[in-house]
C-alpha cells in the first residue's frame, strides 16, 4: 500500500511504521516444513523491500488516537496522520495452549506458523519412526487456514516416498465441524484423505502439549469439559490466533479487536480517513495473501476518491484464495468470494489436483509478490480471470 500511495501522493507525504528488520514470504512456509524449500528464500532484508524515497519508522504502534489523526509508537512518540491504513496482521497465541511455547525445546513437534519453529516440522518429518503424527487447527479465526492440513498431505506423501507410511497413523484434529468451508473443495479433500487412510476428528481444539511425554490433549467442543490425551510419534501445532494487542479496546476496533471496516469499500465504518486491510481486519472472508492482493487494488481506488472528496466506486467481493498443497507435485487451488462461492480464475476444474497449479504456488507466486504485489502492481487475478473467461466466450 505504501508504493500505490507513493505513486498517488509523492514518496515525502507517505510513511511507514514497521519494527520488523526481516521480510517473509510467510506462504512459502508450508514448503519450508515439508522440505520442499529452503527457510532463507522466503526472506528479504525490509530494507530491500521498502518502496525507496518513503519514511520508513522503526519503531512499533502502541496506541491508535483516530478522533485525534495520531498513533502512539514505542517511547510515548506522537505521529499525526491525514490518511491511515492498519495492517497490523494477526498475531498468535501459542501461549495459550498449556505446555507451549517451551514445548518446542522438544523433539517431534513443530509449527509452519512461526519462523523459529517451521524448520522443527522438517525435523519432526524426517525423524518419524512410528506412531501417531497429529495435526492440528484452533478454535480462532487464523491466517490461511488450508495450512494446517497442506503439511499433512505433504508428510503423507514424504511417509509414502520414504517407506514409513504404513507405520504411521495420520489424524487431523480440527476445532471446525467440517474440513474445509467451500463445498467444492471439501467434498475434493474428502476424497482425498479417504483415499490416503487419513483420520479426521472434528471439533477438537488442543489445549495442551506435555511435549517431556509426547503427548496432545485436546478439548471435545461439542463436550465441553470433556478432554482426550493421544500420545504422538509427530505433532503439528497451529497456533491460536487473535487481533495484535494494540487492536484490543481500540477506538478502530470491533468489540473482538478486529479493525471495523466496510466490507466492499475497505473504509473504515466510523472514521472516513483510516481504512484497514488484511489479516487485521474483521472482513469476513479467508485471511490470506492472495485476498490481500484483492483488497489492495480495491482500497487503492477507495482512498483514490476519497481523497478527492468523492464516494468509493469500487467494490470487494470478498476473493480470497487458498492453493492445497496435496503433495510434492499436486495442488488444488480454491478461489472463492464472501459467500463461500467458488471464484476461479482458470476455465478448467480447480477442484482437481494438478501439477501446474503447484509450479503456480512453489515459484510463480513468491515472484508475484516480491515483485508486483509488494511494488504495488498487482491487485489479484480478477482481470486475468476476465481475459480468461472472455477468451471462452
Amino acid at each position: 500500500m505504501s508504493a500505490r500511495m507513493k505513486r498517488r501522493v509523492g514518496a515525502g507525504n507517505v510513511a511507514v511504521v514497521e519494527p520488523s528488520k526481516t521480510h517473509y514470504y510467510q506462504p512459502l512456509w508450508t514448503l519450508v516444513g515439508g522440505g520442499a524449500k529452503q527457510l532463507a528464500t522466503s526472506a528479504r532484508p525490509t530494507e530491500s523491500v521498502m518502496p525507496k524515497g518513503v519514511e520508513w519508522i522503526k519503531s512499533r504502534v502502541t496506541a491508535l488516537d483516530p478522533d485525534k489523526n495520531c498513533v502512539w509508537l514505542e517511547n510515548d512518540i506522537k505521529i499525526s496522520y491525514k490518511y491511515l491504513i492498519i495492517a497490523l496482521g494477526i498475531s498468535l497465541h501459542y501461549e495459550k495452549i498449556k505446555g507451549l511455547p517451551e514445548g518446542f525445546h522438544h523433539p517431534k513437534i513443530g509449527s509452519n506458523y512461526s519462523v523459529h519453529t517451521v524448520e522443527k516440522t522438517w525435523k519432526a518429518l524426517q525423524d518419524f519412526k512410528e506412531g501417531n503424527a497429529i495435526f492440528t487447527f484452533p478454535n480462532t479465526p487464523v491466517k490461511c487456514a488450508g495450512a494446517p492440513q497442506k503439511i499433512m498431505y505433504l508428510s503423507e506423501a514424504y511417509w509414502r516416498k520414504t517407506g514409513r507410511r504404513s507405520k504411521a497413523n495420520i489424524m487431523f484434529n480440527t476445532s471446525l465441524g467440517v474440513i474445509f468451508g467451500v463445498k467444492k473443495y471439501a467434498d475434493a479433500l474428502l476424497e482425498i484423505i479417504k483415499e490416503r487412510n487419513i483420520a479426521v476428528n472434528y471439533k477438537r481444539n488442543l489445549v495442551e502439549v506435555r511435549a517431556d511425554k509426547q503427548e496432545a490433549v485436546f478439548e471435545n467442543l461439542d463436550k465441553p469439559g470433556v478432554t482426550e490425551v493421544h500420545q504422538y510419534e509427530m505433532l503439528h501445532v497451529t497456533p491460536p490466533m487473535g487481533p495484535p494487542d494494540v487492536l484490543i479496546n481500540s477506538p478502530v476496533s470491533d468489540a473482538i479487536g478486529w479493525v471495523d471496516v466496510d466490507k466492499e469499500t475497505l473504509q473504515h465504518k466510523k472514521y472516513p480517513n483510516v481504512f484497514g486491510i488484511g489479516d487485521c481486519t474483521n472482513l469476513p472472508t479467508s485471511k490470506t495473501a492472495a485476498a490481500v492482493a484483492a483488497q489492495s487494488g480495491v482500497l487503492d481506488k477507495t482512498i483514490s476518491l476519497v481523497m478527492k472528496n468523492q464516494l468509493p466506486t469500487r467494490k470487494y467481493d470478498g476473493y480470497t484464495s487458498c492453493p492445497l498443497v496435496t503433495g510434492y507435485n499436486k495442488v488444488i487451488l480454491a478461489e472463492f468470494d464472501y459467500d463461500a462461492q467458488p471464484l476461479e480464475t482458470f476455465p478448467i476444474d480447480q477442484s482437481k489436483e494438478r501439477v501446474t497449479m503447484y509450479h503456480m504456488k512453489a515459484d510463480m507466486m513468491p515472484f508475484l509478490y516480491w515483485n508486483a504485489l509488494l511494488k504495488g502492481y498487482w491487485g489479484g487475478p480478477a482481470p486475468v480471470r476476465k481475459l480468461m473467461h472472455l477468451g471462452l466466450k
